[in-house]
């Protein structure tokens, strides 16, 4: 059943606004009384059935909403530095189908991209990607993508738990880290493709990080997040 995420929503009915009406309509060819599942984008979603459709909304009729069942119990947010090319949509396309409720694009000292302002632009197509993973993945929400961020103004007072994945430590594995305790809001740090310096290692370690190792395999910047989160939600789901 096609997905769609929406904020205008009454009682009993809701509507779909923006470019999603041309695709319900020219695309899919949707008519009165095709059922669809809704989402606010706050984790819940509900069944509904077209009840009408204009050049600028699509009008539903909705059954009762509920919890959307594909949501994690724990919250993860992931800062990325910034990669070459392309990779930052995969990221975020792949991140977002595993579970990730967040994204904070990250410049750190050796990041061959510099992004520069206005990021409005780059930002937008990021957010595009995520809400686009979110419906193909059936999510409950749609994870935001924030403004590129310094490394070193990082701020994880939001976390219980803070995780960077660096190639040198050699003590602490992920799996040590995620049996240590409870974890409800969790931020992993990924490097870019040069990795972290020693010195924002000291950073981030002051700031409440434990660096962590995935294993004895060097993994590209595209492929860490999507590592480590994947074993974040086998460890910790039920």
């Amino acid at each position: 059943m096609h997905r769609f995420f929406t904020s205008d929503i009454q009682a009993h009915t809701a509507a779909v606004r923006g470019e999603d009406v041309k695709h319900i309509s020219r695309v899919l060819r949707l008519r009165i009384g095709d059922c669809v599942q809704l989402c606010d984008g706050q984790g819940n979603e509900c069944d509904a059935s077209i009840s009408a459709i204009a050049p600028d909304a699509v009008t539903f009729e909705t059954q009762p909403w509920r919890r959307a069942k594909s949501e994690p119990d724990v919250s993860v947010t992931l800062f990325q530095c910034l990669p070459k090319a392309g990779k930052m949509e995969t990221i975020i396309q792949k991140c977002v189908e595993l579970g990730a409720c967040g994204f904070v694009p990250v410049q750190s000292e050796r990041c061959v991209v510099v992004l520069k302002p206005p990021y409005e632009g780059r930002i937008e197509r990021w957010q595009r990607v995520s809400e686009e993973a979110a419906k193909q993945s059936r999510r409950g929400i749609v994870p935001v993508v924030a403004l590129p961020e310094p490394l070193k103004s990082l701020d994880f007072s939001a976390f219980d738990t803070v995780l960077v994945a660096y190639e040198n430590e050699h003590t602490v594995s992920l799996k040590q880290a995620l049996r240590s305790g409870a974890h409800k809001t969790i931020a992993i740090v990924i490097g870019p493709e040069g990795g972290f310096s020693e010195e924002e290692i000291a950073i981030l370690t002051t700031r409440g990080a434990t660096s962590v190792s995935l294993g004895t395999r060097i993994l590209r910047t595209e492929t860490a997040g999507m590592a480590m989160l994947a074993q974040i939600m086998y460890e910790v789901e039920p």
